[in-house]
């Protein structure tokens, strides 16, 4: 029972937020690491957006293996690693729609409809496509904030180790 309520823990954790570090494999230099907004499909699915000749997406394209490190936003920051299986689809009514809940979240408020003729064209013409992303495991190291002096007292750190999703 307490692995459960410990995994919807964090799933919930993934839908409160928005944005995350999008980790991938490189061919030189190690690990690529940018910021980006989310949205859910579902309970389980990840949405990200980006243009096809992104890095992201080719990557995805060539190892479809990504982490994301998602943010709470608010300090002291607390986060959770999520690994996740990714694909590229790159259907422009679904990148059209994901752009539409993007700028919602950016916003911070619902997008008319009306907007969607400007998000479709900016969709064409940076010829965006959605990171459909299907989370295995995550990873968490439960946080140790400090806020006063004397939570320094006794303060420890401990290691995780990764979890089914």
């Amino acid at each position: 029972m307490a692995d459960e309520q410990e995994r919807d823990r964090r799933r919930a954790f993934v839908h409160q937020h928005r944005t995350a570090i999008f980790g991938y494999a490189r061919k030189q230099d190690g690990p690529s690491m940018s910021v980006v907004y989310y949205v859910m499909d579902g309970e389980d699915r990840i949405l990200v957006s980006t243009m096809r000749d992104r890095s992201k997406a080719k990557a995805v394209a060539a190892h479809p293996k990504v982490s994301l490190c998602i943010l709470d936003e608010q300090w002291p920051l607390t986060y959770l690693q999520v690994y996740c299986a990714a694909e590229v689809d790159p259907d422009l009514g679904r990148a059209t729609d994901m752009m539409m809940r993007i700028s919602t979240v950016m916003a911070g408020k619902e997008m008319p409809e009306s907007a969607r003729i400007d998000v479709e064209e900016m969709c064409r013409r940076e010829h965006r496509i959605v990171l459909r992303l299907s989370p295995y495991a995550t990873f968490q190291t439960p946080p140790r904030h400090v806020h006063e002096a004397h939570d320094l007292k006794g303060l420890t750190h401990w290691t995780s180790s990764s979890m089914p999703w």
